[in-house]
């Protein structure tokens, strides 16, 4: 099966639906948003990571930012926040530039290394999408995180890429429906940025979307 673009859920929504099936639902299906501390600091380290109109050389490797990417067989799309193209005898041809390339996708974090796997599926979702671009194979990849200011690489195994498949299935079905699963609490609630949005006392069947219309409404009265 293959996904239109109409179709297409964004990459990065795997961070979020990892971290919690409800927030993820809070954001991509009932618009919900909310910042904290984490979310303003990983957004400007992005910012400065992120220069569309910016390619450039070191020796043999051509480094490109803010590359969109997007997959017709997972149904995403995205942007890599950097792909390195690695001068390499087995690698592809690139438009405009002599040799043969590898593939490799950086990702940038603003913290350390996680305990959990979010970040290296977001990472994995990004190389399987440069896969279908480029008609290659990807075996690893890095993240550079802003607090240990150092790169971890990482390996694309079948395990990894088996979750994301089976991830952004599940997130197309939650999604086709609007379906907004029921709040799970947990440690990770306190650092949540939707933490005052999330109502967990709500029921499936009542939105967050439309219970603060309630609650405006009521101010109003």
């Amino acid at each position: 099966m293959e996904y239109t673009q109409d179709d297409y859920l964004m990459i990065s929504g795997i961070q979020h639906f990892k971290f919690c099936r409800r927030q993820w639902a809070l954001i991509h299906i009932e618009q919900q948003w909310a910042e904290n501390m984490h979310t303003v600091m990983g957004e400007l380290m992005h910012k400065k990571v992120h220069d569309p109109f910016l390619a450039e050389k070191r020796k043999d490797v051509l480094i490109v930012r803010a590359l969109p990417i997007s997959s017709r067989v997972l149904g995403v799309s995205g942007e890599c926040d950097v792909v390195e193209f690695h001068k390499s005898e087995d690698g592809i041809k690139l438009h405009g530039h002599r040799g043969l390339f590898k593939v490799y996708p950086v990702e940038y974090k603003k913290g350390k290394p996680k305990l959990s796997a979010e970040d290296k599926l977001q990472l994995t979702a990004q190389a399987m999408c440069l896969e279908e671009m480029f008609s290659t194979e990807i075996m690893e990849g890095a993240i550079f995180y802003g607090e240990t200011r150092r790169r971890e690489n990482i390996e694309f195994t079948e395990e990894l890429r088996t979750e994301v498949k089976n991830m952004f299935q599940e997130m197309h079905q939650y999604y086709n429906r609007k379906y907004t699963p029921k709040v799970k609490t947990g440690k990770a609630c306190t650092s949540c940025s939707l933490k005052d949005l999330c109502v967990p006392k709500l029921s499936k069947t009542v939105s967050v979307k439309t219970y603060m219309s309630h609650m405006l409404m009521e101010e109003e009265e």
